[in-house]
Parts: structure tokens; C-alpha cells; sequence
């Protein structure tokens, strides 16, 4: 990859023309949340939940630590702002533009296979006895021994979107991408020993781990989910960013 001279691309002079030649990506883009919006709308499968099985689904219901508005911003804007200002540090429009478009690819692919598993597996949430029985008192199918939920139809439509947790796959898909983002902008892998270089990039990674970690602690989640939410993430924000810029262990293909 030839070195871009600092300076001669700006949004200014070359933003259009970027933008028009990855038109189609963006329309990609607009694609996903369409996709992202008719999934989160269709109902989920409701998987066989039996009397003996509410043993573990009977914690209590809890707010939510992190809130589900701080997620984007965690996710997407806290890694923007990052981008941003390194864009009005180096002036180069093309890395501004790359790493918007895999960021948004990032999170909005992690979210389009979160919630399609979610839809798919059905898994009732570790409050599900709560959900379906807000009173307290069970009721069950006299044959089937199945649930007989009496609580409010939206409350349980979420108690059925258990597996893969959607906190954690944004979170880990958006700083997942930042983490791969700075260690190529601060050469993490240059050989020289920096561990301070270390500490910057796993820092978003540790923030993403919390908010995985809040998941089940307030009892929306069982570890599983946070685990494989997390893998879901990770795995593709590295796809995303190593489709638009070269590895950061690579010295001599990354441009400054």
C-alpha cells in the first residue's frame, strides 16, 4: 500500500469522490438496518419452557446497568469520536472514511446475526419466571407441563431473546474495531516493547468485557451468552477492519 502524503486527501477535496466510489457499501449499509429493524420487529421462537425448568429462570428482575440507549454510544460514537480525531490530526480522508464504513459494517453485521440467533433459539432470560408470571403464580399446560404466561405480550417477547446477548456483541463489535483501529495508528506489534501501546488497546476490549459482565449480573443473560455475544463481536469487527486496512503487525503495509 503506497504511503499517503499527510494533507492531500481532506473531506474537503476528495469526500465525494470517496463516497461515490463505495455508494454501493453504503447501500449495503442502509440494507443491514432494515434487515436489523425486521428482526427486533417478528416475533421470536418460543421454546418449550416446563415447571422443573423454572428453577433457573426464576431471578429476580432487575434495571438494566447499562441502559440500552448507552449502547450505540459506547459501540459507535465513543469509537467515532476517537476516528474523528485522528482524521483532524492526519487529515486523510480515506482512512476517515474507511474506518466509518468498517465501524458501521462492524456493528451493524454483529447486529443483524445477534438478533437472526436470537430469533432462531428462542432461549427464555434468567428472569423468565418473572416475566411470564408477574404475580408470582405459576400456571402451566396440565399435559404438556409447558407455560401458560399471563404477563404482559412485549415483556415476554423480549424474555424469549436470551441467547446471544446483544449488549455484548455491539459492545465487543464496536471497541473490538477500536482496538484493532489504534493498535495500526500507535504500531502496537513494532517490536519494540511499548506495553503502554498494549494497555490503549486492550482498554476497549476491558470496556466491552464490562458491559458483557453487567449482563449477567443484573440477571438478562446467562454467562453462555455474553460469551458466545462477545465471540459474535470480536470475530467480526477483526473481518471488518482487516477488509478495509492492512494487519497492525504488518510495519510495513500500514500508512501514516
Amino acid at each position: 500500500m503506497p504511503e499517503i502524503q499527510l494533507g492531500a486527501h481532506t473531506v474537503r477535496s476528495h469526500g465525494v469522490k470517496v463516497a461515490r466510489t463505495h455508494m454501493h457499501d453504503w447501500l449495503i449499509l442502509l440494507l443491514l438496518v432494515v434487515m436489523d429493524v425486521v428482526l427486533n420487529v417478528i416475533e421470536p421462537f418460543h421454546r418449550f419452557v416446563g415447571r422443573d425448568m423454572m428453577t433457573d429462570l426464576s431471578y429476580p428482575m432487575k434495571d438494566n446497568t447499562i441502559p440500552f440507549w448507552a449502547v450505540p454510544i459506547i459501540a459507535i460514537l465513543l469509537p467515532f469520536v476517537i476516528i474523528i480525531v485522528y482524521y483532524f490530526i492526519r487529515r486523510d480522508v480515506y482512512d476517515l472514511h474507511h474506518a466509518i464504513l468498517g465501524l458501521l459494517f462492524s456493528v451493524l453485521i454483529t447486529g443483524v446475526i445477534t438478533d437472526a440467533i436470537k430469533d432462531a433459539v428462542g432461549r427464555p432470560r434468567p428472569d423468565f419466571f418473572w416475566r411470564c408470571f408477574p404475580d408470582g403464580k405459576g400456571a402451566y399446560n396440565n399435559v404438556t407441563t409447558d407455560v401458560m404466561c399471563t404477563g404482559i405480550k412485549s415483556v415476554i417477547k423480549e424474555g424469549h431473546k436470551s441467547f446471544p446477548s446483544g449488549h455484548t456483541s455491539w459492545s465487543f463489535a464496536g471497541l473490538g474495531f477500536l482496538s484493532w483501529y489504534l493498535s495500526g495508528k500507535i504500531r502496537a506489534f513494532d517490536q519494540r516493547g511499548h506495553v503502554a501501546k498494549l494497555c490503549i488497546i486492550f482498554l476497549p476490549l476491558l470496556v466491552a468485557a464490562l458491559v458483557g459482565i453487567s449482563r449477567v449480573d443484573d440477571y438478562w443473560h446467562h454467562w453462555q451468552d455474553v460469551f458466545t455475544g462477545g465471540l459474535i463481536g470480536l470475530t467480526v469487527a477483526s473481518f471488518c477492519y482487516l477488509q478495509f486496512f492492512p494487519p497492525p503487525y504488518d510495519i510495513d503495509e500500514i500508512a501514516w
